[in-house]
């Protein structure tokens, strides 16, 4: 089963994301459960912990179908040694959240070297970053997006996120989340049938399905390997919709969170309706 939803609003407190999830025909959902512009957030109340917990379960979401998102500010990699620490310490922090709101899964960008790193000691810093948390952490997956490869962050070649968990020492709590866009944009071209098997094939051979915990499902403004970033609906960009029709029939995508990023959130429910659709 598909397990479709998009990456909700938690104006007014975290316990709305499971409402607007389900407002939206949403079957998973992704959220920040802090303000992922700022360095230091507010403890989350007892009060609205039980009331997500509540939502969740009112609702029928499930932790393994829930992808927090970390702060955009987050660089484990970065080659400052004083800045990495308050990166390595607000992450800790988004794994305490995610724990007290009984989370599974903790998606995050890998980072960036900043041109003061090989990419090689960057990946290095990375899996030593993600070593730390879940050394003091119990319960929650690294999950690490795949990045566009804009400007100098790495994590954009499936063998960058293969090096980073091999370097991992508890591999039962690292996984990856691939997005869609972001892949288009790094190069891999899955917009046909046949190379959409090709992508899909070099993935299991570099890093492995046994890591798929979830994927953003995003359209892209942007050309095969353009290194850029911009997210679209469904449909409406480079890719197209022939590429989505194809991840909905494929049974290895099935049973983790499939979460839109597109930017025209009024479409969510349209685009959630469809993909459901193609996956019957």
């Amino acid at each position: 089963m598909k397990y479709i939803g998009a990456h909700v609003s938690v104006e007014g407190g975290v316990d709305k994301a499971p409402i607007n999830a389900h407002d939206i025909g949403a079957l998973s959902f992704a959220l920040f459960t802090r303000n992922p512009s700022r360095w230091k957030s507010a403890e989350l109340k007892p009060q609205a912990i039980d009331k997500f917990k509540a939502n969740c379960e009112e609702y029928g979401f499930t932790p393994d179908y829930i992808l927090p998102h970390d702060s955009y500010l987050i660089n484990l990699g970065h080659p400052d040694i004083e800045k990495l620490q308050i990166s390595r310490d607000a992450f800790l922090d988004e794994f305490h959240r995610c724990e007290i709101l009984g989370l599974k899964l903790l998606n995050f960008h890998p980072g960036s070297h900043l041109n003061g790193l090989s990419i090689d000691e960057c990946l290095n810093r990375i899996a030593e970053s993600i070593n730390i948390v879940l050394e003091q952490t119990s319960g929650v997956t690294a999950v690490i997006e795949n990045t566009a490869g804009q400007g100098t962050n790495v994590g954009f070649k499936f063998e960058h996120l293969a090096e980073i968990i091999d370097k991992v020492e508890d591999k039962s709590r690292v996984g990856v989340c691939i997005d869609t866009c972001h892949a288009f944009a790094a190069g891999y071209d899955f917009s046909s049938k046949d190379s959409y098997n090709t992508v899909w094939k070099e993935f299991e051979e570099t890093i492995g399905f046994k890591y798929l915990r979830a994927m953003h499902l995003n359209d892209t403004k942007k050309g095969l390997a353009s290194r850029v970033d911009r997210h679209e609906s469904i449909g409406k960009g480079m890719l197209g919709k022939e590429f989505f029709e194809l991840l909905m029939k494929d049974e290895r995508f099935n049973d983790i969170p499939l979460v839109l990023e597109t930017p025209n959130i009024d479409l969510w429910p349209e685009e959630i309706a469809w993909l459901k659709k193609e996956s019957e």
